[in-house]
């Protein structure tokens, strides 16, 4: 609770210094493939917000902006890297030039809902990027859904912070929350969709 604490003082000051910058730059870290989780990004610049030193609309499109960037640089690390390398080495790691070519295949179909699933799901927002780089999904596509499911997530952690106000110590329990209730929406949007592709396929 100690470390907790002081990270969280510390994001706050830093975030108060570097403004809409830091918030921008720290959210493209935990987009990216950096392990730096957004829960101690965002409710502390809500937390600024709710005192007034910072505007909560701009709170959130620096979040969102940051990680739109940082899932288009693992998108791209993705396209300029990640295939090359499966296609030359993946025979040794069981991954065949067929099995891209299939998640090719699904990207393209799929894409867009395993994209915005992808990023409301802990562990998995960080790394969606990177098979739809490697499967080359439609750019546009991408970064749209990104945008909504990235948006969301956003918007929940900057209002969790932002509401709590001064009892900032409650966030631990309130985050648990959240991540469960995004979770279930990532469940019930998937098998939603699901549902409706099979309902499609039926003659």
């Amino acid at each position: 609770m100690h470390i907790i604490s002081a990270l969280t003082e510390w994001l706050v000051n830093t975030i108060g210094q570097m403004g809409y910058t830091g918030i921008i730059s720290l959210m493209f870290l935990e987009s990216s493939f950096f392990p730096f989780p957004s829960e101690v990004v965002m409710p502390p610049a809500g937390y600024l917000a709710w005192k007034g030193e910072m505007s909560l609309p701009l709170v959130i499109l620096a979040g969102i902006a940051g990680s739109i960037l940082g899932a288009l640089f693992n998108y791209w690390i993705a396209v300029k890297l990640g295939r090359p390398f499966l296609l030359r080495y993946g025979k040794y790691f069981f991954v065949s030039p067929e099995s891209i070519n299939k998640a090719d295949d699904f990207f393209s179909k799929h894409g867009h809902i395993s994209t915005l699933v992808g990023r409301l799901l802990p562990v998995i927002r960080q790394y969606i990027s990177l098979p739809a780089g490697i499967a080359r999904m439609n750019l546009g596509t991408f970064t749209l859904f990104t945008t909504i499911g990235a948006g969301a997530w956003v918007m929940v952690l900057t209002f969790a912070g932002y509401l709590l106000g001064e009892h900032q110590n409650l966030l631990k329990e309130y985050l648990h929350v959240i991540t469960l209730a995004c979770v279930a929406v990532a469940v019930v949007i998937a098998g939603g969709y699901i549902l409706v592709m099979r309902r499609k396929k039926k003659p």
